[in-house]
């Protein structure tokens, strides 16, 4: 007998259900939001039935993401498109729902949803602005037809500007330039023009069509919640709204190119796995009509050979509209649809009617950068915190993370180790912070750059970094980034910020690992940087002398204030009393280059001779406590990174002494 919480679930005339808790974070604003009311699901059906088989009519549609680089407003001008048209939107920056986009203020994965307006329905997508997580907008803009370049009014394209309108200009997309931010008191219409005149030349340098040249400019405060198609600070209180850049999107980008009457092809761009209904699969319908209880198949091209994954049978269509999801009974060409009910097929894989036998084209992603690889953690005090331990355990979490992210390679190592290339230290810390969260223990060693050969030439991963600083820090950003082995290809004054200097440089990958913490601490916390992968170039040479020795702990047991004091004088500590070490804990930074064996569990010793008391009241200086990324960047190639949920350790990757010497005089790479 069926359960009615089942029953209710697999229903497929309801337009309404409560979705399963383990659902991802980009459908977890939709699925925990309310459900839509009676009256607006039978609104949002009777408008899809008007057209044949049950679909919206693909002239009705228009597709669009929003790129930017990061902190440039995409989310907040999201919230303000969705508030617009409607939707009840329960907080700031809604679309971020993962606790680790809230946490950092990012957006980590891409996010879609539909608003309706004017009798046309805008799918909109929200992406990632951090390079780092560029597999995120490179699988979804496949999907849309346009695109909204949303670029602070103040700081100009930068960066990720570069990165994200080469993957829409590729793909063919329709542009439109958004001034975000020109409330700020040092936006004039001068700087604005300026700006203009950037991403103009930023659009021809990347090859731009014509037609892409020919892009719609429009002024904006998304905090504030209006577009404007001329420049203004204040528009009118009547005209404080999206209603103007709505109506660009509707002229400006073209309706998906799309028939129903052809057979039913999807190419999935985004997967979920749910432990009622399965994968979820979604992704924008390419031709045809879909239904409910619809026969089709799963097809993927391998080295030219269409191989036939799955076949199986439609049981969920689901749509995204504002902060709810809600069932459909169909959808058509040219929309964006999640639907479920196979098992197998997965990212760039191709869902069709079984009488289809031709995949759709995949997605072409940039290749990873840097690998890193996790392992079992075997440290003396490895179990304590966590209870995922075990290889096995760690693997298929890895895999299943390889599954749903394509910017992500794993690759089996020896001893219960894994290979996973990645972007940049920021994704792989993300993913690591997830482990950690699931109560997962593992050992990291230090990221590695990915080299390429080409006719006998050794090529390394070159990147574009933007460094916005004071002009007192310049010689000492300057300095620290020549041991990296950088190159400066631009720098002047920041227009409209006296005292500020911008630089333009391009920088080996392998020297960028780490710099962040170290330019933070240069500049006081005043400057700012921007890195984003440009191309594979020549192998610049060795990096200079970028980091000092480290102090090893050569005992076990707690750390105590006694042995502390002696050795502030040595470097920077890592630890304070109380802490567990043991030999081969890394316990801090020395003031010299080589590296310290030294005993931070040191006791005084008793005599029966009463003390004076002087060192009851011993004071400390206040320890550097390194975060997740910050470690993955400091720690040498001989070391590694003890992960658990509560502590973040870093260790030598010997942990006797005697071993760690001879292993020092192995020539290095």
């Amino acid at each position: 007998m069926v359960g009615p919480l089942v029953r209710g679930l697999f229903s497929t005339t309801r337009k309404s259900i409560s979705y399963s808790s383990s659902m991802s974070s980009y459908l977890k604003p939709f699925l925990h939001a309310r459900t839509f009311s009676a009256a607006t699901a039978t609104a949002a059906s009777s408008a899809s039935a008007t057209d044949p088989g049950g679909a919206l009519d693909p002239n009705r549609l228009r597709n669009v993401a929003v790129i930017a680089h990061v902190d440039h407003g995409k989310t907040t001008l999201m919230d303000r498109l969705l508030r617009q048209c409607g939707a009840d939107i329960p907080h700031e920056r809604a679309l971020d729902s993962n606790q680790l986009e809230k946490e950092r203020g990012i957006t980590i994965a891409s996010k879609i949803t539909s608003i309706s307006w004017k009798e046309n329905e805008l799918n909109m997508v929200d992406t990632p602005g951090h390079a780092d997580f560029g597999g995120e907008v490179e699988r979804v803009v496949g999907m849309v037809e346009g695109a909204i370049l949303v670029v602070d009014a103040g700081e100009g394209p930068l960066a990720q500007t570069k990165f994200v309108l080469a993957k829409a200009l590729r793909y063919g997309l329709r542009p439109i330039l958004l001034l975000n931010k020109v409330d700020r008191h040092s936006v004039s219409e001068e700087r604005c023009d300026e700006v203009e005149s950037l991403v103009f030349d930023l659009f021809a340098n990347l090859g731009a069509s014509e037609e892409q040249l020919d892009f719609p400019v429009l002024y904006a405060s998304a905090k504030e919640g209006w577009a404007s198609s001329t420049f203004t600070k204040n528009p009118p209180a009547d005209a404080k709204n999206m209603s103007q850049l709505l109506d660009a999107i509707v002229k400006y980008v073209p309706p998906p190119t799309a028939s129903l009457d052809e057979p039913f092809r999807m190419l999935v761009s985004m997967m979920e796995k749910d432990d009622y209904v399965g994968r979820i699969l979604t992704g924008r319908i390419t031709s045809g009509v879909v239904r409910i209880n619809d026969r089709v198949h799963g097809l993927r091209d391998l080295d030219s050979v269409v191989v036939k994954i799955e076949d199986g049978k439609i049981v969920k269509l689901r749509k995204n509209k504002g902060m709810v999801s809600f069932d459909v009974d169909c959808a058509g060409a040219g929309d964006i649809i999640s639907v479920a009910g196979l098992k197998s097929p997965s990212i760039g894989h191709t869902v069709a009617n079984v009488e289809v036998m031709t995949p759709l084209p995949t997605v072409e992603l940039d290749p990873p950068t840097i690998s890193m690889t996790f392992g079992v953690n075997d440290s003396p005090l490895a179990g304590l915190d966590g209870s995922q331990l075990t290889g096995g355990k760690i693997g298929d979490r890895l895999l299943a993370e390889a599954e749903t992210n394509l910017a992500i390679n794993v690759i089996p190592g020896l001893a219960e180790s894994y290979e996973v290339q990645g972007r940049g230290e920021l994704q792989l810390g993300i993913l690591l912070e997830n482990m950690r969260r699931e109560s997962f223990e593992l050992s990291v060693s230090p990221p590695k750059v990915m080299y390429k050969t080409e006719n006998g030439v050794k090529l390394e991963p070159i990147e574009e970094v933007t460094i916005e600083v004071n002009e007192e820090h310049v010689g000492l950003v300057m300095e620290a980034l020549s041991h990296r082995r950088a190159e400066v290809a631009d720098m002047g004054p920041v227009p409209g910020n006296f005292g500020r200097t911008r630089m333009t440089l391009t920088c080996p990958s392998r020297g960028l690992v780490g710099y962040r913490s170290v330019f933070s601490s240069d500049t006081r916390g005043t400057g700012f940087m921007h890195r984003a992968f440009m191309a594979y170039e020549k192998y610049r040479g060795p990096l200079g002398n970028v980091r000092k020795g480290v102090l090893v702990s050569c005992a076990r047991g707690t750390i105590t204030s006694y042995a502390l004091v002696s050795l502030e004088p040595r470097g920077t500590l890592f630890v304070t009393p109380g802490v567990e070490a043991y030999d081969g804990m890394i316990v801090g930074e020395h003031s010299r280059d080589t590296d310290l064996d030294v005993n931070p569990v040191r006791n005084k010793a008793l005599t029966n001779i009463r003390s004076a008391g002087n060192d009851e009241n011993v004071k400390l200086s206040p320890p550097r406590r390194m975060t997740l990324e910050e470690a993955i960047g400091y720690v040498a190639s001989d070391e590694l990174i003890e992960v658990t949920p509560n502590h973040i350790r870093l260790r030598k990757r010997y942990l006797d002494s005697n071993k760690r010497k001879t292993m020092s005089k192995r020539p290095k790479e």
